[in-house]
């Protein structure tokens, strides 16, 4: 198991995405999170017109070709950055490495969670990869 990400790794994870400095290495699951984190509470930063073009940016630089079957998908960031975004409300004076580890932990944190409310065909759809495809086996709960 890996250690727990810090408030430096956070920010470090943010900046190497932006200027597509991260180790493709790096760039995992929680890296997605801590990196949605980053831009959520970077003030003055819309985090879901920001995060697209970072990630397909970050890709081009990493050797990932975003493609109708690879690289960026618009449907899964767009829910993460929500569910990101939810999880921080709900604890406004919590330490960012402290909420991130909570998300890791909690059902969100799972590679798999939508699919509690997207059926396979759906989320990996063209469509979904392309734009925002709305849930079509339940509703996001924020």
């Amino acid at each position: 198991m890996t250690a727990p990400l810090t408030d430096h790794d956070i920010a470090r994870i943010t900046r190497g995405v932006r200027d597509r400095s991260l180790p493709k290495v790096e760039w995992t699951h929680a890296a997605h999170f801590a990196a949605a984190f980053g831009l959520i509470t970077d003030p003055g930063v819309d985090a879901a017109a920001e995060m697209p073009g970072l990630i397909r940016a970050y890709n081009l630089a990493t050797g990932v070709e975003n493609t109708d079957t690879s690289g960026y998908h618009e449907t899964i960031t767009l829910a993460s950055l929500r569910a990101a975004r939810a999880w921080l409300d709900e604890r406004p004076d919590t330490r960012l490495s402290e909420a991130l580890r909570g998300l890791l932990m909690s059902p969100y944190g799972r590679s798999d969670w939508l699919l509690a409310y997207w059926s396979k065909p759906r989320l990996f759809s063209v469509e979904a990869r392309r734009s925002w495809a709305p849930p079509d086996l339940a509703a996001l709960p924020f």
